[in-house]
Formats: structure tokens, C-alpha cells, sequence
């Protein structure tokens, strides 16, 4: 596809396939070296791979975009390598070194950059995994291990952009338990959501609300983004309990606020004091900062600002959009630019 192929204004956040990806293979209790660059395209696998059988995978995702200072940056990578070397070590995989994994995302970059929209109209979204591809029949680790990394141009993640999306909290369902693999990026923390995000879906709603699997009253997270109220213009989200996903953006959104003099809480938030609160968004890679219209909780549905986006939420979405973007200051160091004269490994 040629560049003037890519209508960049009717992106969404599908998979457009590209020209590259990158690979590098391991042994368990082996020691990972820098992968190649390499065409886009199936990989060969074994049925008996521990990632087909038993899930042993874990994924990232992040954003390469072009600055109104024509560079391409990426925002805060070193934070999606270290919880990619959580992740593995929690499944019980050899952890990338951050170092590999930030060379890897950005040969994966440089060899795609026709496909980084221009700015303000997309960007490139970057997903590296790690498989457990080695063969194996018991419950245990698989025996090899396979690095990915490819790219895909993408738009807005919920359609409308930044257009408030209405959700509603699911009783029934519940994404992560204590002791579980919740705080992680693991493959099969996804594919148990998509039945209830389904189903809400068929009801007109953007995505589901999960609570907390113990006392089944307290916020956990937004389909795959973090959550956020606030209430007298204070800001309150989730604490992290090894529950929910330690989301980058979140953080960031934690930092800014605080920086901007926003009081910030991070504790138990119960779907009824969300419900009561002044407004609602809710964050991540994908997601960026998404305003929340509406909740609904069974019979009971409360609307934030008459549907309309709120005055925090605008202000923490201006100044974490200016920074990515820079039409404002870096000022907390957190945009990593990539060199897109960078010479490619196998390429």
C-alpha cells in the first residue's frame, strides 16, 4: 500500500497490516540476544506450544506518533519494558532486558515509519509480545520463548473520539481475583472480557464496568483502560492491589494532576460514590483519556455534566495530549524520540 493509499482521517483501532516486525528467540535459562527485522508475516508454531495450551504469554502496548515538532516519540518506553519484565516473571518466562526491548520497538519504528500518520491524525501502535512457543504437555513452562514486536497505524480507540462514552458495571462478571494474574498484561487475562464487553456492546453501551471479586462493590477497571472520578475537584482512582493493571497512562495522569495542584487519592472507589461523583474518564495507551458520559448500574444510571465533557477531565486530556504532542513542555522527561535514521539489525 502506498502512502497516499491511507486515508489516515478513517483510521480506527483495527489492524492495518505493515511492512516489518522484529524477532528474537530464547531458550529457558537462556540468555536473550538482539533480534532481526524481518517481513511481516505468519510464524511457524508447534500445537503443543505452552502459549496455544496453557496461555504462557504476555503483551504490551504503546504509541509511536509524530510531534507538531515534526519528531516521532514514544511516550515513556522504558515504563512498558519493565512491565513486560514483570509480566514475564510472573508467568514464569525469561524477561526481555530493557534494553533489547526498547532497540527492538524502536528497529520496529524506523522500518515502518511510512505507515506513522501524520500528526494529530493517529499514530503508530506498537505491540510487543512474548510466547511461550516451545512444545510442552505438562503444566509447566514451555522450553523456548519468542520476542515479537509489530506495529499497526491506528485511530481513536472508542468511536467518536473524545466524545463522552456511556458504560455500565457488570454484576455478574468479575476480570481479576486476588492472587491472580490481574496486575499483568497475560493473554488470558483479555479473552475472558470479551463475552461481557459483548454483550453491553449489544445494549448500546461503550464497554463494561468490572468490580472487585470479593466484595463485588469497588471499581476495578474499564474493559482494558483505568479508571478515574472526580468529586469537588478532587481526583480519585483505584489503588493498585495486584488486581488491576498498572497502567503507564494512569501513572502519568497521577503525576500531571498532582503537578497541576489536583488533589489525588488513590484508594477503594465503591460504584456508588462513582456514581455520585462530578465526572468520570477513564485512561490507557488505546484509550488515551476517554471522558465518561454516563454509568449505569442496573436499574440505576447516573450522567456526569449533562453528558457533556467535564472541566478536569478536558484539562488533564489538554495538558497529556499537549506533552505527547508537544505543543506543550516535556517537562516531566517522559517523551523518548526515536531515530528514524536508525541503521536495522537483518533488515
Amino acid at each position: 500500500m502506498a502512502d497516499n493509499e491511507v486515508d489516515w482521517d478513517a483510521l480506527t483501532f483495527s489492524l492495518t497490516k505493515t511492512d516489518f516486525m522484529y524477532t528474537s528467540e530464547c531458550e529457558l535459562g537462556g540468555v536473550w540476544r538482539p533480534g532481526k527485522i524481518q517481513p511481516y508475516g505468519n510464524l511457524s508454531i508447534d500445537p503443543a506450544a505452552g502459549v496455544l495450551n496453557y496461555g504462557q504469554g504476555i503483551f504490551e502496548g504503546m504509541k509511536a506518533q509524530r510531534t507538531s515538532k515534526g519528531r516521532v516519540v514514544l511516550f515513556r518506553p522504558e515504563r512498558n519494558a519493565r512491565r513486560f519484565q514483570r509480566g514475564a516473571d510472573r508467568l514464569g518466562m525469561p524477561p526481555v532486558p530493557e534494553t533489547i526491548f526498547l532497540d527492538a520497538v524502536e528497529q520496529v519504528v524506523v522500518a515502518n515509519q511510512r505507515w506513522i500518520p501524520p500528526t494529530g491524525r493517529g499514530a503508530l501502535y506498537v505491540r510487543p509480545v512474548l510466547w511461550g512457543t516451545g512444545a510442552i504437555m505438562g503444566v509447566a513452562p514451555a522450553p523456548s520463548y519468542t520476542f515479537c514486536v509489530y506495529v499497526t497505524p491506528v485511530g481513536p480507540y472508542f468511536k467518536g473520539g473524545l466524545s463522552c462514552i456511556d458504560l455500565s458495571i457488570s454484576d455478574e462478571f468479575h476480570r481479576a481475583a486476588p492472587g491472580g494474574s490481574g496486575g499483568v498484561k497475560a493473554i488470558g487475562n483479555y479473552a475472558p472480557g470479551m463475552m461481557p464487553s459483548k454483550n453491553v456492546k449489544k445494549q448500546g453501551f461503550a464497554e463494561v464496568i468490572y468490580l472487585d471479586a470479593v466484595e463485588h462493590k469497588y471499581i476495578e477497571e474499564v474493559g482494558a483502560a483505568n479508571f478515574f472520578c472526580v468529586k469537588d475537584r478532587e481526583i480519585f482512582t483505584p489503588e493498585l492491589t495486584g488486581t488491576i493493571l498498572p497502567g503507564i497512562t494512569r501513572a502519568s495522569v497521577i503525576e500531571l494532576a498532582r503537578a497541576k495542584g489536583y488533589m489525588v487519592h488513590e484508594e477503594k472507589v465503591s460504584a456508588s460514590f462513582a456514581m455520585d461523583a462530578d465526572e468520570a474518564f477513564c485512561c490507557g495507551t488505546a484509550a488515551v483519556i476517554s471522558p465518561i458520559g454516563s454509568i449505569t448500574h442496573g436499574k440505576h444510571k447516573s450522567e456526569y455534566n449533562n453528558g457533556n465533557l467535564g472541566e478536569v477531565t478536558l484539562d488533564l486530556y489538554d495538558a497529556l495530549t499537549g506533552i505527547q504532542t508537544e505543543k506543550t513542555d516535556d517537562e516531566f522527561g517522559w517523551l523518548h524520540e526515536v531515530d528514524l535514521n536508525l541503521p536495522l539489525e537483518n533488515a
